[in-house]
């Protein structure tokens, strides 16, 4: 009998540590296809500022965003799209996004939040460039087979006082 109990002990142990290593592993592959997902957007935005379809194409139509732009959340894809249309006709235009700092919490296997500072470049139309900075977090949701963007806050992130 003690035997046998020790058995299930072992096996039942094994199992946590299958089941964790597995979990960890889909937390992994999530955490890859968002940040795939975010980098994207960006490419999109590079290669063609006013193909905004392009950029919003993993954007849920109930997505929300705060952003140091405006003083109020923006509502919609709708009203996102059509501010980055306009974003889209401006002379100057990112040249080079990055990811510093990257995590990625993952809940239930079908909610993902992606935590990052910001780094990238602004080309003006005289050539000049300018680099921009951001603390950002956004906020993915799996609806059925697709992670959907969600969610966003981009906040400023100032250069330390010297």
């Amino acid at each position: 009998m003690k035997k046998l109990m020790l058995v299930l002990i072992a096996s039942a142990c094994c199992m946590a540590f299958a089941i964790n290593a597995s979990a960890q592993q889909a937390d992994q592959a999530t955490a890859d296809a968002v940040i795939a997902l975010t980098k994207a957007q960006w490419a999109a935005e590079i290669k063609d500022p006013t193909n905004v379809a392009e950029q919003t194409k993993d954007m849920s139509d109930d997505y929300t965003e705060f952003n140091g732009d405006y003083a109020t959340r923006l509502d919609g894809k709708a009203m996102n799209s059509r501010l980055a249309e306009a974003a889209g006709k401006a002379s100057a235009r990112t040249i080079a996004s990055e990811m510093a700092n990257p995590k990625v919490q993952v809940y239930n296997g079908d909610v993902a939040i992606l935590t990052y500072n910001y780094v990238g470049t602004i080309q003006d139309k005289d050539g000049k460039t300018t680099p921009t900075r951001a603390k950002s977090t956004r906020v993915y949701v799996k609806k059925g087979d697709k992670w959907m963007f969600v969610h966003a806050n981009f906040g400023a992130d100032p250069l330390p006082k010297q």
